[in-house]
This record gives structure tokens, C-alpha cells and sequence, in this order.
């Protein structure tokens, strides 16, 4: 079977690895390749990040054939489809979403984790500020994450600096983000280990990542994916949990994040896996919202059983 690559697809590097100047990519420890980019003048989401970097924006490619990962040469049925349990229309919907998402306009594309930190930042740094920016976006808008971080950076959001930084004063620069009380402990107490364990880095293993105070696995997966460029999973949160749900992207239904991201990682290909939260929490921001989904607006209403059940008089999940 040969089908058409998401617009998503090839595009998963953060800006970060993206931005012309930083040829220390070396120093991350792989080989990357940059993608080619241009700039393009834009409002910022803060006075701090219109000076800083500017807003980059990656070239859209054109639709190329692409074959899936574990598609049969000979006959052209997908091995996957005999192998194991997968969504029926699970293809349709994602093109559908890859479709909705074509303008790149959702919170999550302007603010989301690697764009509100320093890209022209020493690479220790830069990964410092990913990690923080995810911590603190825990049960907390982009829009107050972003501004939050916009903070800390005007600040001095490096490790040094925020050790030496009352809990008073943290707590000043990340209010209002959820928790915020619990957040200054956590960010402080991580940072120490940042320091004393890891020469002033942050780990490169999800298991490493997970050991850091106020770390579970959706921020580590995103943390290896937006500071190391490397994909070592799918990291779910409440939108992509909430949406893998009502598309039926689940087997059976699933109560936590955790397990939707071990029902997602047991059949979608693995080349989907670095843009699928990318995607889907921008879909959930504009489209399928937490409340009052707007069906109406949706190209798969046909085809979503949530969108089907509400038809019928069933409260969505």
C-alpha cells in the first residue's frame, strides 16, 4: 500500500536542532541533520522572544510517496494489519487531523517547549530550559507556561541562577502555573541534582529523566525528543489521552495517560511517533476541546465513534 506523507512527517527536530547558527550540534552526541529553514518576521508571544531567535519557521515539503515501515514489498498488504490489533480508519483520521493542522496556528506551535526556550543558548542551557518549560506546563495553559518562561529567561533561567534564587523570588517569576508552590520545589530540588549529578546538564535516558523530582514519563519522552532529538517514545498527555480515546485509537478504553501511551506505542508505526503529541495536542487546543468539542467543524465527524455516540444522545468521554 503507498500512501501520502502527512504534512508533520520528516519534520520532527525542534527548533533548536533547526536554527542555522548552532554548530555545536556536535556536542550532542549524534549525528543531526538540519533541516532547511527560513525566517519569517512575526509578533512574538513576548517582547523576550522577539529578540531573541525570532520566530523560525520550517518550509513546508511537498506530499511524496512513502512506504510504512512494516509494509509487505510483494504484495502490498501491510504485515502489521495480520500481526496485531489496530483502528480501523486510523489513517483517514490522522489525515484528516494532518489536514486541520496544515496552518500551524494552535497555542501549542507558537509556545509550545522548545520554541519558549533560548535556541541561541549554550546546548546545556538550552535543554535546561526544555526540561523547566515542561515542568512547569503541567496542568497550566501554554499561554501562562509561555509567559512564565519568558520570565525566567529575562531572569537568568540557567542552573546556577535559579540555585541562587529564592524560593520567594521563583516563586514570583513562575506564578500564576499551576502548583506553582510545589513547582519551586521541584525545580529546585532537580536542579541540584542537575548539578551535582550531572555536571550541569539533564539526563539523556527517560529512565534518568524520570528519577528528577516532578518528572513522569509524558514530560521525559518530550524532553528526549525537544533536547536530545531523539525519539524514544510517545509522549501523552491530557489532549492526546483524551482524543486517542474518542477516535478509538485505544483498544479498550483507558483511565490514564501511561496507558494510552503503551496502547498507542503497541500499534502505530514508529514513524509517527515524534509529531503524533505535536499534532494531536494542537488538535485538541482548536478543534477536539476537552468540553464542547466542536463536531461541527471536524472532518472526521463521520468516522469518530465519540462524534457518533454524542449523535446519539451519549455523553462523549
Amino acid at each position: 500500500m503507498t500512501i501520502y506523507a502527512p504534512w508533520y512527517l520528516g519534520m520532527s527536530s525542534s527548533k533548536y536542532f533547526n536554527h542555522p547558527t548552532l554548530k555545536r550540534l556536535r556536542n550532542i552526541g549524534s549525528v543531526l541533520q538540519t533541516n532547511e529553514i527560513d525566517y519569517q518576521s512575526a509578533t512574538s508571544v513576548s517582547s523576550l522572544h522577539s529578540t531573541a531567535a525570532g520566530k523560525l519557521c520550517r518550509k513546508r515539503r511537498k506530499h511524496i510517496e512513502v512506504k510504512e515501515e512494516n509494509e509487505c514489498a510483494n504484495n502490498g498488504q501491510s504485515m502489521f494489519d495480520s500481526e496485531g490489533w489496530k483502528p480501523a480508519v486510523w489513517r483517514e483520521q490522522l489525515s484528516n487531523i494532518s489536514t486541520m493542522r496544515q496552518q500551524r496556528d494552535a497555542p501549542v506551535d507558537t509556545m509550545g517547549c522548545d520554541v519558549i526556550s533560548d535556541v541561541t543558548a549554550a546546548p546545556e542551557v538550552y535543554r535546561y530550559q526544555v526540561l523547566v518549560s515542561l515542568m512547569l506546563s503541567s496542568q497550566t495553559k501554554d499561554q501562562v507556561t509561555s509567559a512564565a518562561m519568558a520570565r525566567l529567561r529575562q531572569h537568568g533561567c540557567n542552573i546556577d541562577n535559579i540555585l541562587a534564587t529564592s524560593n520567594t523570588k521563583l516563586g514570583e517569576l513562575i506564578y500564576p502555573v499551576g502548583f506553582w508552590k510545589r513547582k519551586v520545589e521541584y525545580i529546585k530540588r532537580t536542579s541540584e541534582v542537575l548539578q551535582s549529578q550531572y555536571k550541569g546538564d539533564i539526563p539523556d535516558t527517560v529512565h534518568q529523566l524520570c528519577e528528577l523530582p516532578g518528572v513522569g514519563p509524558k514530560m521525559a519522552y518530550l524532553v528526549m525528543k525537544c533536547a536530545w532529538n531523539r525519539t524514544e517514545g510517545i509522549g501523552v498527555d491530557t489532549h492526546v489521552h483524551r482524543i486517542s480515546n474518542r477516535l478509538g485509537w485505544v483498544r479498550k478504553p483507558t483511565k490514564h495517560p501511561e496507558e494510552t501511551r503503551k496502547a498507542l506505542e503497541d500499534w502505530l508505526p514508529r514513524s509517527y511517533w515524534p509529531d503524533i503529541n505535536h499534532l494531536l495536542v494542537g488538535f485538541g487546543q482548536q478543534t477536539c476541546l476537552p468540553v464542547r468539542p466542536r463536531c461541527e467543524n471536524c472532518l472526521n465527524v463521520s468516522i469518530c465513534p465519540a462524534a457518533q455516540t454524542s449523535r446519539n444522545g451519549t455523553k462523549k468521554q
